[in-house]
């Protein structure tokens, strides 16, 4: 059984909550076998003040493209389904960020992955999250703003 993760953001007195359920589509998209595509999604949830509540992650959909080492996350079914959330939830429930996973046990950003979270930021005025699954139950945590992007946590 997973536990939620509480993250303390390191550029302000922050923290960052991911709910049990949200770890667990990231759990179910790892990478195991060899061969296996990549997957991803993007991270649903509350903006409370300087933290982050991370509910809800939607998973892979057949619009995406993905290879062993390479996902591209087809963005209107995702987009309708933040919307879907946004609406059903008054007006509450955000777009928080993104995550996919990575064929190696302690994942890290490529330049791929920088670049297009840096793209997302300078387009928001508020924190981003980015999540990344290895293959043994790590993960990659970041925060991304205007200003640059910064790693939370490599978790295992």
């Amino acid at each position: 059984m997973l536990s939620p993760l509480i993250l303390r953001r390191p550029e302000d007195d922050g923290f960052v909550l991911i709910e049990e359920r949200v770890l667990q589509v990231l759990g179910r998209h790892r990478q195991l076998r060899q061969g296996a595509p990549e997957a991803g999604g993007i991270l649903l949830g509350y903006r409370r003040g300087s933290h982050l509540h991370v509910t809800e992650a939607s998973a892979p959909v057949a619009p995406d493209h993905a290879s062993r080492t390479r996902f591209f996350r087809s963005a209107a079914p995702h987009q309708q389904a933040a919307l879907t959330r946004w609406r059903e939830s008054g007006g509450t429930m955000d777009y928080l960020g993104e995550w996919h996973t990575h064929p190696e046990h302690s994942p890290s950003p490529s330049t791929i992955d920088m670049v297009g979270w840096q793209r997302i930021c300078s387009k928001r005025k508020t924190p981003m999250l980015f999540v990344i699954a290895g293959t043994q139950d790590r993960l990659w945590i970041g925060v991304g703003t205007t200003t640059g992007l910064r790693s939370m946590a490599e978790l295992t």
